[in-house]
């Protein structure tokens, strides 16, 4: 079985490769996927990069891949409510990862029946971003009527995010390249700052929550904007300590990293505001609801570019850059 493994950390050009797996024997719990699509995430070329050695090293060679979507081939005795050629999607945790393979062997709790208004193909970016936006949401506890600023509303978790964020009814303001306003204001959004142009802290200012997908200077500057008593909400700036407790780091690595965050934590006081950062863990059960969401046709998938399975590399490469418009996937076939 081709299997795309990690032989190191580096540069993605460097420490790729195809590999032929052996799958084990499938196990009485288990699912054998027919793997079709796999959606590329932020996190895959990270990994490569070593920016989660803190969190968790690997042994190489290492799968690589967390979104699918494809077909049941085989179930285990134990696995009830799954049939033969079922079409199904999911994203699988951090310590299984390995979708950018032909198949994949996977504990049926972690697999969902794909949404029945999508084809494979489209389902397979959803798992990730949407589980992401879904606990963002959550902790930023947004309502109708609130106000809300998305960083990089092209993006993969940008796009979603402004769809649910209307879908809830809040206003929404996100920033863009010039070139992507017309794309991103199809997308729902009130108000979307062209950042080439525009200075967006001029223009969304006292907004009860900023979602920070962006990090550095970015996480800093929400607090500019943010009402007295608002949110912030971040994928990239620092790590809270509830995180940095969840994930496993020690006391040490935690004091280190509040050091790193004490300019955030005054600014978090002076405007009486919260931080949370989010570190996405998949959920069946939050993806049945997002299923649902995407079969009334309130979150529709956004594809930027599909990719053969032989161009993986290419197709990390491409994403690294930071510039596409929605989600780019694998084909591993039809």
């Amino acid at each position: 079985m081709k299997s795309l493994q990690i032989t190191g950390y580096g540069k993605i050009e460097e420490n790729l490769t195809f590999l032929d797996i052996k799958l084990p024997e499938l196990k009485d719990n288990e699912l054998l996927i027919d793997i079709h699509y796999a959606g590329i995430n932020p996190i895959d070329f990270k990994i490569i990069e070593g920016a989660m050695r803190p969190i968790k090293k690997l042994n190489f060679p290492a799968p690589i891949g967390f979104d699918f979507s494809g077909k049941v081939l085989e179930k285990g005795k134990n696995v009830l409510n799954f049939e033969i050629g079922d079409d199904v999607y999911g994203r699988v945790p951090d310590e299984v990862a390995g979708t950018f393979s032909e198949k994949m062997n996977i504990d049926f709790q972690l697999v969902n029946k794909a949404p029945k208004n999508l084809s494979l193909k489209e389902a397979s970016c959803m798992p990730l971003v949407s589980l992401t936006v879904f606990q963002a949401f959550e902790k930023m506890k947004l309502t109708k009527d609130d106000t809300i600023l998305i960083h990089a509303g092209s993006g993969g978790i940008g796009s979603i995010a402004i769809q649910y964020a209307k879908h809830i009814g809040a206003y929404v303001y996100t920033t863009t390249s010039t070139k992507n306003v017309d794309w991103v204001k199809k997308l729902g959004a009130d108000r979307v700052i062209d950042y080439k142009n525009e200075d967006y802290k001029k223009i969304a200012h006292n907004v009860d929550v900023v979602f920070d997908t962006l990090g550095r200077n970015y996480t800093i500057e929400a607090f500019e904007i943010l009402k007295k008593g608002g949110r912030v909400v971040s994928l990239s700036g620092d790590l809270d300590d509830e995180t940095a407790e969840k994930l496993g780091l020690n006391k040490l690595i935690r004091f280190f990293l509040y050091l790193k965050r004490l300019k955030l934590e005054k600014e978090k006081r002076k405007k009486s505001a919260s931080y949370n950062y989010v570190y996405m863990s998949p959920n069946t059960k939050q993806l049945d609801i997002i299923t649902n969401l995407i079969e009334q046709n309130i979150l529709k998938p956004i594809i930027d570019k599909q990719f053969n399975f032989d161009d993986a590399i290419k197709a990390l490469l491409y994403v690294q850059k930071g510039k596409s418009k929605g989600k780019v996937i694998i084909k591993i076939k039809e």
